[in-house]
Order: C-alpha cells, then sequence, then structure tokens
C-alpha cells in the first residue's frame, strides 16, 4: 500500500493493519486515544489515531469523524498548517504525516501571523455543523447567533459545571463561584463575531514542525471567540515562545481593549473540562480561574 492506494482506498487501512502488511510504530498520542506511525510501501508515514481496545469508555458515536470534520475545515481556511486528512473511519484517524522540530522565534511569529489570519476566516455561527467534543466529552456545538458571552455561557460553561458536580470534582464553593461567572459573561467580555477557532488549543496541541511551522492538532473546532485560543496558548506553562506569537498575532488583526484582563474567563472552559474529565485534581484550579475572571486581574494561567 502506498499513499496513493490509501487515499484512493481509505477504508482498505484497517485490513491492512489486521493483517500487518503496514509496519506500524506506537507513538505519543495524548490522553484519549492510541497513536501510530504507520509507513507505507512508498516511504511515505502518516499518523494513526485509534480508541483503545481496553479503554474505560466506549468511543463516542461520531468521534473521528468530528475531528476529521474539524480539520478540514481549519486546513480549508488556508491560514495555519493543519494536517490532511487521509482516512477517516468510525474506529480509525489516519493524518498526514508532520516530522517533529524544535520551537524557535521566527516559527512563532509566523505562528502568530497565520493564526489571525484563522481566526479572520471566521464562521457562520457560534459552535458548527458537526457533533462536537472536547477531549472524550460531548461539546454542544448547535449553531447559534449569539451573542458570543451568552453562548459561553450556556454551552462551554454550564455543562461542564454541571458534570463536574455530578462526579464529585467539584463543591458548593466552586460551583458558586462558576455560576456567578456564568451570569456576568455579558458583563465581562468582549463580545466578538464568530471566529474560527482550534477551540482546544493548549499547547500540547500545536506541533511544532522540522519545515519550522506550528502545525494544529487535536482540535475541538468551532465558530467561538478568538480570545479563546489565545488563552488557552497560556496554559500549563504557555507555549514557546507566547510573547512572539501574541505579538505576531497583534501586528495582523490587534485584539480589543481588556483582552488581557479576560484571559481568566476563556480559560475556565478547558479548567472545568479538565474537572469532568479528570476529577478534583483541577479543583483548585477552577476556582482560582474563577476568581481571577470575576476580579479582572487577567492572566490566570496554570501551570502543571
Amino acid at each position: 500500500m502506498d499513499l496513493a492506494y490509501l487515499r484512493a482506498h481509505p477504508e482498505h487501512l484497517p485490513t491492512f493493519l489486521t493483517h500487518q502488511r503496514i509496519r506500524e510504530t506506537p507513538v505519543s498520542g495524548g490522553d484519549i486515544c492510541a497513536a501510530s506511525r504507520l509507513t507505507l510501501d512508498d516511504g511515505h508515514s502518516v499518523f494513526a489515531k485509534t480508541w483503545p481496545e481496553h479503554a474505560s469508555r466506549q468511543r463516542p458515536d461520531h468521534f473521528f469523524a468530528t475531528e476529521a470534520a474539524g480539520l478540514r475545515w481549519l486546513r480549508k481556511a488556508g491560514a495555519v498548517a493543519v494536517p490532511e486528512v487521509i482516512v477517516a473511519l468510525p474506529d480509525l484517524l489516519a493524518l498526514e504525516w508532520v516530522d517533529p522540530g524544535e520551537p524557535s522565534s521566527e516559527a512563532a511569529e509566523r505562528f502568530g501571523r497565520e493564526l489571525a489570519a484563522l481566526h479572520r476566516a471566521g464562521a457562520p455561527a457560534f459552535g458548527a455543523d458537526w457533533p462536537g467534543f472536547i477531549g472524550a466529552l460531548p461539546a454542544d456545538n448547535t449553531p447559534d447567533e449569539g451573542p458570543w458571552s451568552r453562548w459561553f455561557a450556556e454551552r462551554r460553561l454550564v455543562p461542564y459545571l454541571r458534570m463536574s458536580i455530578d462526579n464529585g470534582a467539584l463543591g458548593p464553593a466552586e460551583q458558586a463561584l462558576v455560576e456567578q461567572v456564568a451570569t456576568r459573561t455579558g458583563h465581562l467580555g468582549g463580545d466578538e463575531p464568530p471566529a474560527r477557532v482550534h477551540g482546544d488549543l493548549w499547547p500540547g496541541n500545536v506541533l511544532w514542525g522540522a519545515d519550522d511551522r506550528a502545525w494544529l492538532v487535536d482540535p475541538a473546532a468551532h465558530g467561538g471567540h478568538r480570545e479563546t485560543d489565545l488563552a488557552q496558548l497560556a496554559l500549563f506553562g504557555g507555549a514557546p515562545h507566547l510573547d512572539r506569537i501574541l505579538a505576531a498575532y497583534q501586528e495582523v488583526w490587534p485584539l480589543t481593549d481588556g483582552w488581557r484582563e479576560r484571559v481568566p474567563l476563556h480559560q475556565l472552559h478547558l479548567m472545568l473540562v479538565h474537572t469532568a474529565l479528570f476529577g478534583s485534581a483541577y479543583r483548585d484550579a477552577v476556582a482560582h480561574t474563577a476568581r481571577a475572571a470575576l476580579s479582572g486581574r487577567g492572566r490566570a494561567t496554570v501551570d502543571g
């Protein structure tokens, strides 16, 4: 099997894998899926993701189809580097292989400019035309005209707060803080028309390639607020050369006044996703981020 054959007959890939007709090498694939590098007969490689056989939860319907739709939508903007979707099947996703490299200040500046162009490509509404996921959790992507502040509270804060309460990760004190943020998003936050966003842009979902470009992977793509992507880049130690990314972004599409103070508001979504997925280990992070959002201090980044 070569790359041309695979593009023409993507449905044959599982059979070739089952009969060990393709060299398969495990690689790092994140917290949810099993990942591998598949080396084809013509020397090309592809990156493949599957749902782990012994996972604690079943693969949600449309899981890989959603990721494929998001990647194609981001790639269609012709702005930032996004791997080509080669195979999208219910149980398997195969993407263009990207040789990893080291982050550089030049690549960071290019990424900042390209990310601004991606966001500027826009979206017809908040949400998307496909079912949403963030990690393994569902995300309500029902298209909505907004405003963003209401949509964000209803679709990106409250659902994950409820999940985090139900699983015992958050208690009454944290619930009260997040609910206060949710009721005040209209006052806290810089409504804008929907941008074309990655949606889960913590630094681990930026792949720095050997071609000296930053590639976007593992999206939860939808129409959202551009500040959300930028705020998520500052989480968990921050993306390399984040200051250069932001400066280059600002040259292309300046952010509106008060964006630094709104960083915790945008970060709160991923913090709630973490308590919903991983439990009480992120309880303090949720409380800290919610308090920072309410105070308008900004920069409530989370390390670890």
